[in-house]
């Protein structure tokens, strides 16, 4: 998505960069279902997130593509990443529903996914994600999330 395109993103009352900072550096260390599958975090930025991926051959199905489970893998990680600098610290993001559409098949290269806030409450952040492979848009995605606070402390 070209800056160009790109709706403008609302304002938000907080972004915290030290956060924002603390999940680039996640790229050093990576772990889970993302650092399988080697999503890295390229910019970061109030309400909007760059991340990217390379297409590995053990992504691809066996009739040439990558398979969709992968692609929305990097999308609900992205979408939720993207509101931790906006939320209070203690609070946590869970996705609660994501729609994708596939809009061309992935084979090789990697992918760029744009992640933007376009909606944040203090329960609920709407976040729609564009992915791109090379010149081309593979994906487009919008996604709801509850944000929680955290839980309180059990008496011991």
């Amino acid at each position: 998505m070209t800056p160009s395109s790109s709706p403008p993103l609302p304002k938000f009352d907080q972004f915290d960069q030290r956060i924002a900072d603390a999940m680039m550096r996640t790229n050093d260390t990576p772990a889970g279902l993302p650092g399988y599958l080697g999503v890295r975090f390229v910019a970061f930025t109030p309400g909007r997130l760059v991340a990217e991926m390379e297409v590995k051959k053990d992504l691809v199905t066996p009739m040439g593509a990558m398979h969709g489970g992968a692609m929305a893998g990097l999308v609900d990680h992205v979408m939720g990443c993207v509101l931790y600098p906006l939320m209070k610290r203690g609070q946590w993001a869970a996705t609660t529903e994501f729609k994708l559409n596939y809009l061309s098949a992935v084979r090789e290269g990697s992918l760029l996914a744009e992640s933007s806030v376009l909606a944040l409450t203090s329960r609920t952040a709407v976040v729609r994600v564009e992915v791109r492979n090379g010149d081309r848009l593979a994906c487009v995605a919008q996604g709801t999330l509850l944000v929680s606070e955290p839980p309180a402390a059990k008496p011991a």
